[in-house]
């Protein structure tokens, strides 16, 4: 029911995700900026990915978050049914697929990334989100709705999408990007819409919330 991607790039992490489910960046995202990023889907249990973070916040090594969650939660056999990835501040991002995730599903790692799906049109699609990501120029909000787009068109899901989002975490305490398509028709394309329309305004934003007194347009009615 949903495909995602978790990048780093320098101090920046990034997650998009795309899903058959209204809403499923809501769950599914968890970023923190300066200790990593994380992905729960397949039946999703948000509380994992607080934990993958809080694994990474202690000592900072993805491998063993992901193994102290999936191990943490074995005897309650709920981690059979959950899809995890996590990525900390240096090297390759870990993916779990329980052995109850849904349809085709996989994975795939590398060094400052991973990908994972499941009910997917095929195998490859982690694969595809990871090189197209790779090839992409440009922002990294635009890198990931490239990928994103690219694993759409190379199958995607095994059915259609319904909603899509972005998230990008850098030096402030806050998502600098945070944009959601919760349902429509068309969600992928809809939220590259929204980053041509954010993206030319979110330096500006986080500079308002740290200094709004100098901002030019304090004061203006409606003004974040």
């Amino acid at each position: 029911m949903t495909f995602s991607l978790v990048v780093r790039d320098g101090e920046r992490f990034g997650v998009v995700a795309s899903s058959s489910s209204p809403a499923v960046f809501a769950r599914v995202a968890h970023l923190r900026p300066g200790v990593g990023a994380a992905a729960s889907q397949n039946i999703t249990d948000p509380t994992l990915g607080t934990s993958l973070l809080e694994g990474l916040a202690d000592h900072g090594d993805a491998e063993r978050a992901l193994a102290d969650v999936t191990g943490a939660n074995r005897n309650a056999k709920s981690i059979e049914y959950r899809q995890l990835t996590v990525l900390g501040r240096s090297g390759a991002g870990f993916a779990h697929s329980g052995s109850r995730t849904l349809g085709t599903h996989g994975s795939a790692t590398a060094d400052g990334a991973v990908a994972a799906g499941n009910m997917l049109s095929g195998a490859h699609i982690p694969g595809v989100l990871l090189d197209a990501y790779a090839e992409a120029t440009g922002e990294l909000e635009e890198r990931l709705i490239t990928a994103l787009k690219a694993a759409v068109a190379a199958g995607g899901e095994e059915g259609p999408v319904y909603s899509a989002g972005l998230a990008v975490v850098a030096d402030v305490d806050w998502r600098v990007t945070d944009l959601r398509v919760d349902r429509a028709d068309d969600p992928v394309d809809r939220l590259g819409e929204l980053l041509d329309v954010w993206l030319p305004q979110r330096d500006d934003y986080v500079r308002r919330g740290l200094d709004p007194a100098t901002s030019p347009s304090y004061g203006v009615p409606g003004d974040l």
